[in-house]
């Protein structure tokens, strides 16, 4: 048997994974158990599905009903059976390469957990256990198998940790407004409606004209706006607060986010209505230079790449491996 250490030493701090009930979901009868697949000749049980897909079918049953959920269960239970196979997949491989894990890499494992979910009580470590109809050693194993494929998956990813800077400059081009920062201002306006009846339109838009000229004389536009202004706003003196792209109608947006800060709009006739605008702020709308970013896309290529090995690596233990569903 060949040690592992190195490999797990690579993988880094392991996550804590706090134990979790595996009973069935609330309000379903109980399913004798049975075989959902077989992956080389070793069993994947029913029971061990659920066990795994338990948590997210708890929260599926609160948000769907009938035959939405039905739906969505079978794609999780399918999505569970998957991931199943190939954990049994890299446990195969481990065990094929002759490799071993020290005991006492799983026996920290388990302090970890006793420290960080149970407060390093390890009395209720042990009747959580028991409550969930777990004994210690079936618990220690789950972990060793959850070590195993973390360290199996980081031994067979060996990325080229450098990536071109033509690749980071392409990135960059495409996905711009990652690095983008939200465009907002912080805008007032005053509305007089022309549409209280169709005779008085005309003297609504000579009203938005005399407010217009009152604000270029020097008025306050909060104070016209509680006097004049027709929409939901006016007792706060027609501000809006800060607001983003796509939250006004296209025209009047158009205007605002291209007019200067301080700076009051002319009358904006659209739909009937007669609006002037006063942008008081704005911040954002800037993009990061290359540079600013460089470090952040090489890191996140590193990992696409990554990704993408293993996948290539599970799907060639898949293809010669014998698997049957059920």
């Amino acid at each position: 048997m060949r040690p592992f250490v190195t490999v797990l030493l690579a993988v880094g701090a392991l996550a804590q994974v706090a134990i979790s009930n595996v009973a069935s979901a609330e309000g379903e009868p109980t399913v004798v158990d049975g075989i959902a697949a077989v992956v080389n000749g070793e069993v994947i049980t029913y029971s061990q599905v659920r066990a795994l897909s338990a948590p997210q079918e708890r929260l599926l049953r609160q948000q769907y009903k009938g035959p939405d959920l039905e739906k969505k269960l079978t794609e999780l239970r399918q999505l569970a059976v998957k991931d199943l196979i190939d954990r049994r997949l890299v446990i195969q491989a481990f065990k094929k390469e002759s490799f071993e894990i020290p005991d006492h890499i799983v026996d920290q494992r388990i302090q970890q957990i006793i420290r960080e979910a149970f407060g390093g009580d390890r009395n209720t470590f042990v009747k959580t256990l028991e409550a969930q109809n777990y004994t210690l050693g079936e618990f220690k194993q789950k972990e060793m198998e959850k070590i195993i494929v973390g360290a199996m998956r980081s031994k067979n990813v060996k990325t080229n940790s450098i990536i071109s800077p033509t690749k980071i400059d392409e990135y960059y081009r495409k996905h711009r407004d990652e690095f983008t920062s939200k465009e907002q201002i912080k805008l007032r306006m005053i509305m007089v409606s022309g549409h209280k009846d169709t005779a008085s339109a005309p003297a609504q838009k000579e009203l938005a004209e005399e407010v217009l000229g009152k604000l270029a004389s020097g008025a306050e536009f909060e104070q016209m706006a509680q006097v004049y202004s027709e929409d939901s706003t006016k007792d706060n003196g027609g501000d809006w607060g800060w607001i983003e792209r796509k939250t006004l109608a296209e025209p009047l947006e158009k205007f605002a986010f291209n007019m200067p800060v301080g700076r009051i709009s002319n009358i904006i006739d659209y739909a009937g209505n007669y609006y002037i605008l006063k942008v008081e702020d704005k911040h954002g709308g800037n993009t990061k230079s290359l540079n600013e970013v460089r470090a952040d896309i090489e890191k996140k290529l590193v990992q696409e790449e990554a990704q993408q090995i293993q996948e290539r690596w599970i799907a060639s233990l898949r293809q010669k491996a014998y698997i049957k569903t059920f």
